[in-house]
């Protein structure tokens, strides 16, 4: 089949400025993380970047690791890329990231300039492109100088293979010197990308406030929480769920009754919002405007279509933000 995209594609999604940049972002970005791999449908793969594209979704989002196996979720966005979006490379924002282990040996992990512009020019080879939109450290490296990281996201930069840098999975302390060096090096953080969601809200404490203050956009990953905040899990753990088997990224024990009363609880308030849950939850992250973009993952069209809704959600009252950390607490 040929793809035609929708020609009404950006009048549904909402986009956001991110940081102090010029870039803008879609609400609701897609990752193609563990669901997008070699193991993967390409006739599913090739139906969701199309979906989520025809929705104004123009954000995908990646990782050197990516898979499984590592590597293939790269490949085939790459396929993908070549066979259907070779006119529209320009409307799309590719991202990937370097940091978890890719390869043996000492040079196949972490944070080194060996490794992340090895990485990247891999991630390239896989992607088929020249340069890629976004290039995030991700994660910082105990062992290597923060300075000698930025600098190789500076470097990617000054060599045309990224247009913007970012940095993930970084605490407030590391964040705001890996900002500072940045700034000093001439090429700006564009953007973070930290875990946050209704049952993980530790961004909360202080690493908003500082992306603000610095002129950093904000993309949460897992706003879902693994699929715990859809109604996946609302009455037990279905057979064919992630958590009913051998995926390391959700436990059956983690999926207890106490929680699945509070999700039934914050599933009715959805509801009565004229929402599912899931929207109910990306809408929270990113009801005060301090996140630019939730980045949500899916295995088939249709949770893509769910997501996307969140754009039509209405504004929070005080009452129900109120009730939702009353459920929780």
């Amino acid at each position: 089949m040929t793809y035609n995209p929708r020609s009404d594609r950006y009048e549904s999604m909402k986009y956001a400025r991110c940081g102090a940049s010029g870039l803008k972002l879609p609400l609701v970005s897609l990752g193609l993380w563990h669901n997008f791999g070699g193991e993967a449908s390409e006739a599913s793969c090739r139906a969701m970047v199309w979906r989520a594209f025809d929705l104004g979704i123009t954000h995908f989002d990646l990782a050197n690791n990516y898979g499984p196996p590592p590597g293939s979720a790269e490949t085939r966005l790459g396929g993908i890329l070549r066979s259907d979006f070779s006119s529209l490379r320009d409307e799309v924002i590719i991202s990937t990231k370097a940091g978890y282990l890719m390869w043996p040996g000492p040079y196949g992990e972490w944070g080194s300039k060996k490794y992340l512009v090895a990485s990247l020019d891999q991630s390239l080879s896989r992607l088929g492109l020249d340069y890629v939109d976004i290039f995030y450290s991700h994660r910082p490296d105990p062992e290597t100088p923060l300075e000698e990281t930025m600098a190789a996201l500076d470097l990617v930069v000054r060599q045309g293979k990224a247009l913007y840098v970012g940095i993930s999975n970084y605490k407030p302390p590391e964040a705001r010197r890996a900002i500072e060096i940045l700034r000093r090096l001439g090429t700006p953080c564009l953007i973070h990308q930290p875990s946050y969601s209704l049952l993980n809200r530790w961004v909360e404490d202080e690493l908003l406030d500082l992306l603000r203050a610095e002129g950093v956009g904000c993309i949460a990953f897992s706003p879902l929480a693994r699929g715990l905040l859809t109604d996946r899990y609302l009455s037990g753990i279905p057979a064919d769920s992630r958590a009913a088997g051998p995926s390391p990224f959700l436990r059956k024990e983690e999926v207890t009754e106490a929680l699945r009363a509070k999700m039934r609880a914050l599933n009715e308030m959805a509801r009565a919002r004229g929402q599912t849950l899931a929207q109910m939850a990306l809408a929270w992250v990113l009801r005060s405007g301090r996140v630019t973009s939730v980045l949500v993952g899916a295995s088939r069209p249709s949770q893509i279509d769910d997501c996307a809704g969140v754009v039509r959600s209405a504004p929070f009252s005080g009452e129900e933000l109120a009730r939702i950390d009353e459920v929780l607490a």
